[in-house]
């Protein structure tokens, strides 16, 4: 990684501006998945351990630059000092004359957590006063907040202006270095299993991933507006009309005879809620009359067979409706394959909120050699497109 990273820094005595993103479900006043924060405890330790200062901020939800107590960090606060052990200050503003003098009288051990960014319309417009009034807290910026990465905001971009040294935390260098090693210099064969309801969101990584992949295997409801484009009939299925152009196009490029693969046969219903019929069909004998919400069982094992034979694979979206047993078969039989893959030593990441989400449901979490927090940063990074989160960190010599 050639940015500067925390371990570059000289932490003793210094008050470190350290984003995060504690952007986490809460419900009932308590947070209900903490793995974002619980991936950020090795950065926010490496500062108290160094005898530095955690001055931490972060966002929670959208308030659209109003306070809104049901979208307030004081629970996530109490629920980091339990997982540090120790006290937790939070503060109930991120600027102004009390949050400066609450700091600033900070000692070593000390850990602060400010309030929600986003009571301020100007964190997200970037606007240059506010990054001051946060950056003046501190002495050095950590950046550890890949999920934000791809947004230009006061506390990802603006505030870096006024630090000579901003760094990558722990999960911001391992989601760099992850990311970066499947897109730049994979283990071959690679494979990419994109799936999600949409053409339309993923039209940029199908195009970046065909160069670079050895298979790239199609699944989810974007398979069908590919099937429609090739002329077949898709019942009820889910479909962009509007993307059928694009579809054409990726099907007739340079590299998709060898690369692109489509399902071979769908899981077709009535209905996803209350089904009468289900059946297995062709990929092109899907009944007018019913909807395809999952890959077939011969897909399932040649998706199984491209994985296992690979050294690396990347997934981006599930194969079908994965929320609804028994659609979910598809999307469970892919993450079982690169399970497998990973403790056979390939190297293995997923990235995206959905596809996050379907690995925690179905009971795959941290069995990938990399499971990104990034969301849309992720996919972004997967585009080919430079993040401005990344790009406003200090370059090493």
């Amino acid at each position: 990684m050639d940015k500067l990273f925390i371990e570059d820094l000289e932490l003793s005595g210094k008050r470190v501006l350290l984003r995060v993103d504690f952007n986490v479900p809460l419900k009932n006043g308590k947070v209900e998945d903490d793995t974002r924060i619980r991936e950020t405890l090795p950065t926010i330790n490496k500062i108290i351990s160094s005898g530095g200062i955690p001055v931490i901020i972060s966002h929670l939800g959208r308030p659209k630059g109003k306070k809104d107590s049901s979208l307030s960090l004081k629970p996530v606060a109490e629920h980091l000092e339990k997982l540090l052990g120790r006290k937790v200050t939070f503060l109930t503003n991120c600027v102004g004359e009390y949050v400066e003098k609450s700091v600033k009288n900070g000692k070593s051990g000390d850990v602060f957590l400010l309030e929600n960014l986003r009571f301020y319309k100007e964190e997200e417009e970037n606007a240059p006063e506010f990054a001051k009034a946060l950056a003046s807290l501190a002495d050095l910026y950590i950046n550890d907040a890949f999920a934000t990465a791809h947004r230009a905001h006061a506390s990802t971009v603006g505030v870096t202006k006024f630090f000579k040294q901003n760094a990558a935390g722990y999960l911001m260098a391992k989601e760099i270095e992850s990311l970066s090693t499947i897109l730049e210099k994979p283990p071959k064969p690679f494979v990419a299993i994109i799936g999600g309801a949409k053409i339309s969101t993923k039209l940029p990584i199908l195009k970046n991933l065909l160069k670079k992949v050895d298979k790239l295997l199609i699944g989810g409801g974007l398979s069908y507006t590919f099937f429609k484009a090739l002329g077949v009939e898709i019942g009820k299925s889910i479909c962009e009309d509007e993307q059928l152009n694009n579809a054409s196009e990726i099907l007739q490029s340079p590299y998709a005879d060898k690369k692109i693969v489509l399902p071979i046969d769908v899981v077709v219903t009535d209905s996803i809620d209350s089904p009468k019929i289900i059946e297995n069909v062709s990929w092109d004998a899907i009944p007018a009359n019913l909807e395809s919400v999952d890959i077939g069982k011969k897909t399932r094992e040649l998706y199984t067979y491209e994985i296992l034979n690979a050294r690396s694979a990347f997934i981006n979206g599930p194969m079908g409706v994965f929320e609804v047993k028994p659609f979910d078969k598809g999307t469970l039989e892919v993450f079982e394959a690169l399970v497998e893959l990973t403790e056979k030593g390939g190297f293995t990441v997923a990235g995206g909120g959905e596809t996050i989400e379907a690995i925690s449901k179905l009971g795959f979490k941290g069995k990938l050699t990399h499971e990104s927090t990034g969301g849309g940063a992720s996919l972004e990074f997967m585009e080919g497109k430079v993040l401005p989160g990344i790009e406003a960190l200090t370059n090493r010599k």
